[in-house]
């Protein structure tokens, strides 16, 4: 995979504490170089188009990849959006956890009754210490759709998915692929550059666990119609799986993500990318680099879906 990165994501990389590793041509040393963390902007990108020139996007048409089943495929160019979300099939029931009842009807519903039913869901008991639920936040037209794990006191205090620091390196890893959870956004808090795109950002579980403990199996599975909803509305190209939970809620799945990394999955036939979740970055500095190479490879399966 061939990168050749321009002075901005040098400068998010830089931020996410990432060095760069550059190819010399054939029969040369490789080098390695630390992002500038003081490099000016790029140059504009006209907002809602994939991003071509000079930036990680520039990648080949044909890429090899990993698939879920193990097999290499070659992904060529293509631009349809899935089609698979439309009808937003509820997942099968999982092994030994009793649903509680929820509002009727949320495979059909709008972007506000969804909304109006989060705010007012009393399925588990995470809704008897929240302050506030987390819906989602971004663009509802976005190609691109990060899902984490639940909310934190922050978030909880605030309504909005990864704010404070995890949200701090989130916003610097979308800027580094050209998005923005403000672009798009009407009324938007703070203005996006017109070089960058919008994301869909949302949370498996919409309340705060108390003491920002892990979620219970039933608290996630009572949160799984409200996600499986938003994914069929926002039809996003990509889903980008940050956290253990994300990963365990949207592929059904107890396998670690070191071993769900560096392959394609997917989710309502919505392509999933495995990555870490901010937090634990913030933890785990020397695995920011990961981090990074999943984000190249789902914008290689943005830019080139069609062997998906």
């Amino acid at each position: 995979m061939s990168l050749d990165l321009d002075k901005r994501q040098r400068a998010m990389l830089g931020e996410m504490g990432v060095r760069v590793w550059t190819p010399e041509p054939v029969g040369g040393p490789a080098r390695v170089e630390a992002a500038p963390r003081d490099a000016p902007p790029a140059g504009a990108q006209a907002p809602g188009r994939p991003v071509t020139g000079n930036a990680p996007e520039s990648i080949a048409a044909n890429v090899h990849l990993t698939l879920d089943n193990g097999q290499k495929e070659s992904i060529k160019a293509g631009r349809a959006r899935p089609t698979a979300v439309s009808g937003g099939a509820p997942l099968a029931p999982r092994t030994g956890v009793a649903l509680q009842p929820r509002p009727p009807g949320i495979e059909l519903m709008d972007w506000p009754a969804l909304q109006d039913a989060v705010a007012h869901c009393r399925a588990c008991a995470l809704c008897h210490g929240r302050t506030n639920t987390v819906f989602g936040v971004g663009d509802v037209t976005a190609e691109w759709m990060v899902v984490g794990e639940a909310p934190g006191e922050q978030e909880d205090l605030q309504g909005e998915p990864f704010v404070g620091p995890s949200g701090q390196l989130l916003d610097n890893m979308l800027k580094a692929v050209g998005l923005s959870r403000h672009a798009g956004v009407s009324g938007a808090p703070v203005a996006a550059p017109a070089a960058l795109r919008g994301v869909y950002i949302a949370n498996v579980v919409k309340c705060r666990p108390p003491g920002n403990r892990n979620p219970h199996p039933d608290e996630v599975a009572q949160c799984d119609a409200y996600l499986a909803r938003q994914v069929a509305l926002v039809r996003p190209r990509i889903i980008l799986a940050m956290g253990r939970f994300a990963v365990q809620s949207l592929l059904q799945t107890a396998e670690p993500i070191g071993k769900l990394r560096g392959r394609v999955h997917h989710y309502q036939g919505v392509p999933v990318i495995v990555t870490y979740h901010p937090a634990y970055l913030l933890r785990s500095l020397s695995e920011k680099a990961k981090a990074w190479a999943d984000l190249c490879l789902a914008m290689q399966v943005v830019q080139h879906p069609g062997g998906v």
